[in-house]
């Protein structure tokens, strides 16, 4: 089975009996996890040298690169990389498998130790939100901080429950509240699922403590949180989240 059946079997698989949607982007979030010093200069260089050129010819973006604030398992670095579709996922890796630049610069990054492992997920944009959503400002804004937050189902019905929980009704509460969303993606592969996992971004620490209390006491999400089979108890089973910078060269920040 080559790399396109595969992904394309892993998606249907989260979608019991449909075929996998199409119209939604789809995103990876790759972990780098390192030690501090020189493996996070030499990812970061990595980056900002090499890959980001490399992919903004393959056509892959929205990206962002991003460390932790407030996190587990750190220091890391996460890419986040955004493709149309799972055929141009595959279309941009071959155009970068064939990019000698970039081929150039993989080969000096990987001639010693960048980081102690990978960790990579494969998720696909919400209904609601099908594409990457770019926090607007410039080059001279200060960078924004964001937040990463994965909630885990005790099975795909519960989940697919939480997902439309979010296209319907949660999503809009957070835009009403101030938040502003980045993405909201389901996992099709990765760890612990099944999963969902979305990113936010605000002004800073004190936007964000002033938005999740306003988003807590909000009325309509008072009573969507209360509603018998929308309960946290019968569609979550654990929620994780880490505070993340983007990096200088980030183009989301």
């Amino acid at each position: 089975m080559n790399r396109r059946n595969l992904i394309t079997a892993a998606a249907a698989l989260s979608v019991p009996g449909s075929a996998a949607a199409t119209k939604n982007a789809v995103f990876e979030l790759r972990y780098f996890r390192m030690r501090n010093g020189a493996q996070v200069q030499r990812t970061s260089d990595f980056f900002s040298k090499y890959y980001i050129p490399a992919a903004q010819r393959a056509g892959i973006g929205p990206l962002g690169f991003f460390n932790a604030l407030i996190a587990e398992e750190s220091p890391f670095l996460l890419a986040l990389s955004s493709y149309s579709g799972i055929s141009a996922m595959e279309t941009a890796m071959e155009k970068m498998a064939a990019d000698k630049e970039f081929q150039k610069g993989f080969s000096e990054y990987n001639s010693e130790p960048g980081y102690i492992r990978m960790e990579s997920s494969l998720l696909r944009a919400f209904d609601s939100i099908p594409a990457i959503e770019i926090p607007p400002g410039d080059a001279k804004r200060q960078p924004r901080i964001f937040e990463l937050r994965t909630y885990e189902s005790p099975d795909v019905k519960a989940s697919k429950t939480k997902i439309k929980m979010f296209d319907d009704a949660e999503i809009k509460i957070f835009r009403r509240c101030g938040m502003l969303p980045v993405f909201f993606g389901e996992t099709l592969i990765g760890r612990n699922l099944p999963n969902l996992t979305y990113m936010l971004a605000y002004d800073d620490l004190a936007a964000r403590d002033r938005v999740w209390k306003m988003f807590g006491a909000d009325p309509e999400w008072q009573k969507l949180r209360s509603t018998p089979g929308l309960t946290d108890p019968e569609i979550v089973s654990n929620i994780s989240n880490a505070i993340l910078r983007p990096l200088p060269f980030s183009p989301i920040r």
